[in-house]
């Protein structure tokens, strides 16, 4: 319907390796949701400039709570109890697990940086999930950050 909020997030898998990407669009000309639209990329954009200037000293924890506050500048509640989650092999919720240390999420205290258990670099992807509780609106994109 004109003015709805829709959703694309792909997690496509080749081979044993998967892939998460999402995006928020507006159909329609709703200003409240096109700005919400579009502060979720200018947020994501931002973040990954955050993360790139501090990737090898960040922890989980650290990152998460610079995402919280981005959604706070931009006008916005932060819609998620994390920001992000490893990626490689598939599914990674069964390979490397649920425990807070494989998510952007408040209390990871590991360093992003550190390697898995097996000595091998860890890649993450990086989510914005910006919400109006009062207009019971959201948006999000996630895509790869490291």
């Amino acid at each position: 319907k004109e003015d709805e909020i829709v959703f694309f997030d792909f997690g496509p898998v080749v081979e044993e390796w998967e892939a998460d990407y999402g995006r928020t669009y507006v159909l329609g000309t709703n200003p409240r949701k096109l700005k919400l639209q579009r502060d979720t990329e200018l947020a994501w954009m931002e973040g990954k400039a955050y993360y790139d200037l501090h990737k090898e000293n960040i922890t989980g924890a650290q990152f998460y709570q610079y995402t919280f506050e981005l959604a706070k500048k931009y006008g916005w509640h932060y819609g998620n109890h994390h920001c992000g989650h490893l990626i490689g092999n598939f599914p990674h919720e069964k390979i490397v697990g649920e425990e807070e240390i494989n998510y952007i999420h408040p209390n990871n205290h590991q360093l992003m940086s550190d390697n898995d258990q097996h000595g091998n670099p860890r890649f993450w992807i990086y989510e914005i999930h910006f919400v109006d509780l009062d207009e019971k609106i959201g948006g999000f994109v996630e895509r790869l950050v490291s």
